[in-house]
């Protein structure tokens, strides 16, 4: 057993609420090696098994909602209300990855378009590739992990899985849930640990076939150098922007826009952190996007009437208020928030903002939004595309011209119509380009991208 243990906290009191042991290369290596073993008798159960103990593991989550809703606030600092949302989606991708582990296939291949393929049958067949390598952040410390097991072990892999050092005991639940619901022995290993060590163990070590990530690019970049010959998947977060047009519903885009800003105190890749409003609707936008911001309650997450808790460590608290601390000083004005205490931060509206700003073009993963004004489609356009990053974004328009049109020159892995940056379900392909990543995630997605494909000749000549 490894000698160090890792104590977490409760984000918001500060007190102690439990500890997890520390991993070393050692203690690695034992839990990849346990999982490669557990993986040819797991790969070799049906898919209808696969399924119903996926399926299970969500019935007993759903049984269990109130701990898991209970730890997911008190260690990830996440408000109840989005909690418990946190939850529901947890439940969803495990029974969506329940779903995928039955409609796993091949497809058929016409060897005779080839003359050299005369009398032969081909189809290929899609194969597990044996033990996922995963690394989950702190946001989502239930259904950012989901989505790396759940397809994992519905596509036949066994797994090893570091949750964040922040969060674990959430991820220990799960683990629990899923032997309870039947999964066998090494299927899944927990290994906790800070990123160089723990995290650079699981990445190098050479029998894990992928890795599955989810953090900041420069861990991303990191991952890329030292992984070797391994299938990688990088989600690498955003600056979000949102665009609303004046022909647009104002009305439904303030408060939706509101909580895309604010939700989980900021802390999400898809949140919204540049919105860029049309000058003709940018007064009054602004005094209800301000007067609502305001009424949001700050506090404790236990509090099924909070809002906005506590950012994850004082050191994220102390990196957002600096940003907002140079913008203002810098020629911004703060409309709403500027203040903390503690890891809490009020949410934040900023005006006046510059794109070179911290605020606009770095990720915040605070409660901060840079309002901007614009004036015409294409310079909002351009604003908004003018980002290294390219997860998603989202455009207010009752006009497709204008929606199709930033459909086709948005360089990011999704565009929400009618909606902000913020929209994902749990089923469709998630992921981004350039800064923001590598691959897709969503369930069937992960799963193509946690299998390979095996061609199979049979020659009947």
């Amino acid at each position: 057993m490894p000698a160090e243990h890792l104590t977490v906290v409760d984000k918001y009191t500060g007190e102690r609420i439990g500890e997890v042991p520390v991993a070393g290369a050692r203690d690695v290596d034992r839990a990849v090696r346990a999982a490669r073993a557990a993986f040819e008798g797991w790969r070799d159960r049906p898919a209808h098994e696969r399924a119903r103990i996926l399926r299970r593991a969500a019935d007993l989550i759903e049984a269990q909602r109130e701990t898991f809703t209970t730890t997911i606030a008190r260690e990830a600092g996440k408000a109840w209300k989005h909690a418990s949302v946190e939850v529901t989606r947890g439940i969803e991708t495990l029974t969506f990855a329940a779903e995928e582990a039955k409609r796993i296939h091949g497809e058929t291949v016409p060897m005779d378009a080839s003359a050299a393929g005369e009398g032969r049958i081909g189809f290929y067949l899609r194969m597990p590739l044996g033990v996922i390598a995963a690394i989950a952040p702190f946001n989502f410390p239930l259904n950012l992990v989901a989505h790396k097991v759940g397809p994992a072990l519905a596509a036949g892999n066994t797994i090893v899985l570091k949750p964040a050092e922040e969060t674990p005991l959430t991820a220990v639940l799960l683990r629990d849930v899923l032997v309870e619901a039947g999964l066998p022995d090494g299927a899944l290993q927990l290994v906790h640990g800070d990123g160089p060590t723990t995290g650079e163990a699981l990445v190098t070590h050479p029998v894990p076939a992928k890795v599955s990530f989810t953090g900041s690019p420069p861990v991303g970049r990191r991952i890329l150098e030292i992984a070797g010959l391994k299938r990688v998947t990088l989600e690498l977060g955003n600056n979000s922007g949102t665009i609303v047009e004046p022909d647009a519903d104002v009305e439904r885009a303030i408060p939706r826009c509101v909580m895309s800003a604010f939700a989980n105190a900021g802390q999400v890749c898809l949140s919204l952190q540049r919105l860029y409003v049309h000058e003709a609707i940018a007064d009054r936008f602004i005094e209800e996007f301000v007067r609502q911001t305001d009424a949001l309650k700050i506090g404790n997450p236990l509090d099924p009437e909070t809002d906005v808790g506590p950012l994850v460590s004082e050191e994220a608290a102390d990196r957002a208020d600096a940003w907002i601390r140079d913008a203002a000083a810098d020629g911004a004005r703060i409309l709403a928030g500027g203040r903390r205490e503690g890891r809490l931060i009020w949410p934040t509206v900023l005006v006046n903002t510059r794109p070179d700003m911290a605020v606009m073009c770095r990720e915040a993963f605070a409660p901060l939004v840079s309002i901007v004004r614009y004036r015409t489609y294409d310079e909002g356009l351009a604003l908004l595309a003018d980002t290294p990053y390219g997860l998603q974004a989202g455009i207010y328009t009752s006009d497709l011209r204008k929606a199709f049109e930033a459909v086709r020159r948005l360089d990011m892995g999704g565009v929400m119509v009618n909606d902000t940056s913020i929209f994902r379900v749990d089923h469709m392909p998630y992921g981004g380009n350039r800064m923001s990543g590598i691959g897709r995630e969503g369930v069937r997605f992960a799963i193509e991208e946690m299998t390979s494909l095996r061609m199979v000749v049979v020659n009947l000549a």
